[in-house]
């Protein structure tokens, strides 16, 4: 026997009578066209009233239509005890505050210890039964807010809110230098450094990124900021921030313009971390001391709003700036890296 998800329900309003069942479901359930072959497919994929009909048929005020889904598992996920913190969870959607060095899903040489590990064993745990679907990206060793979708109609739904700019991402990051202007917005447009293509760079023909900024603290060798993506490209705030030459303080894969000077004074490239500080000029020194002070780019995802796909009620989630970048925080504070 099939076994489905709770329903999602629509009741037809008096402006609505007569409209056809797919138009209901396609303008005001906004469940896609694809979806609804998908749930076409199963006794109780689309119902109204409570029976099963085609989509074709018009609807009367006050009629109840109904779409269930097939409960699903990541079979292809091995489930594994891993500890994560939970934001939120309801029937539809869980939000968890990602950790630094977690790979959110299983990838090539990368099977197990990652968040979909972790999660899938949680709802295994509980006896509950749903596929792991990250509705957006964290890189690795970018902590904070990150939301999954328990089933294929929520996906969709927050994905076509972040298609249409519906959903606000904002970021903090501790960079190097003072941004200038205080605010504003980096409009550059990013694809693949065709000389290192697992990097990326702000060039003409790429495709259109915007950053908008704001400088929120500032001291002698860096600043706080917070940022809002209005575009979602691989890398983008990295790429941004060094484009204007404040690099995330901590990032190995875009850094400053000085480790170019010290790997022409002699250091091997990527060996810069071995390099004698006491002999460079202070500037440079501060750079590569703060560079060392955390593990890792100091990035951190710190809100995420969207609607909720089902009950439509607008939903902020927070997670706090995470200890290494506090304490990069206070470091830049005191002005004494060493």
């Amino acid at each position: 026997m099939t076994s489905y998800y709770p329903p999602i329900t629509y009741i037809v309003p008096e402006a609505e009578d007569g409209w056809l069942l797919k138009t209901i479901l396609l303008r005001r359930m906004h469940v896609s066209r694809k979806l609804q072959s998908r749930l076409k497919l199963t006794e109780q994929g689309i119902t109204l009233n409570g029976r099963r009909v085609y989509t074709s048929v018009p609807v009367q005020a006050g009629d109840e239509v109904a779409i269930r889904m097939e409960q699903e598992t990541s079979d292809d996920i091995l489930p594994q005890p891993i500890p994560f913190e939970i934001l939120y969870e309801d029937e539809h959607i869980l939000v968890v505050n990602k950790e630094a060095g977690m790979i959110v899903h299983p990838t090539h040489g990368h099977y197990t210890g990652t968040l979909a590990n972790g999660v899938v064993d949680y709802w295994r745990q509980k006896g509950e039964a749903f596929r792991f679907r990250a509705v957006h990206r964290l890189d690795q060793e970018t902590t904070g807010v990150l939301a999954i979708a328990k089933n294929p109609y929520v996906h969709q739904h927050i994905s076509e809110q972040m298609i249409g700019n519906r959903v606000d991402k904002t970021y903090l990051a501790l960079v190097h230098g003072t941004p200038e202007p205080p605010e504003g917005e980096i409009d550059g447009p990013i694809d693949r450094d065709p000389e290192e293509p697992h990097r990326r760079i702000v060039t003409p023909d790429g495709y259109p990124s915007r950053t908008k900024y704001r400088m929120l603290e500032s001291w002698a060798d860096g600043s706080l900021v917070r940022l809002k993506l209005e575009t979602g490209r691989t890398h983008q705030i990295r790429v941004h921030m060094t484009s204007i030459g404040c690099p995330l303080i901590g990032d190995k894969l875009y850094r400053h313009d000085v480790y170019k000077d010290i790997e022409s004074q002699g250091s091997e490239p990527g060996n810069e971390a071995e390099a004698d500080v006491s002999l460079m000029p202070s500037f440079e020194r501060n750079i590569v001391l703060l560079d060392r002070a955390i593990p890792r780019q100091a990035l951190h995802a710190f809100e995420l709003s969207f609607e909720h796909p089902v009950t439509h009620e607008k939903m902020t989630f927070q997670a706090p700036m995470p200890e290494d970048m506090r304490e990069l925080r206070e470091l830049l504070q005191k002005g004494r890296y060493s």
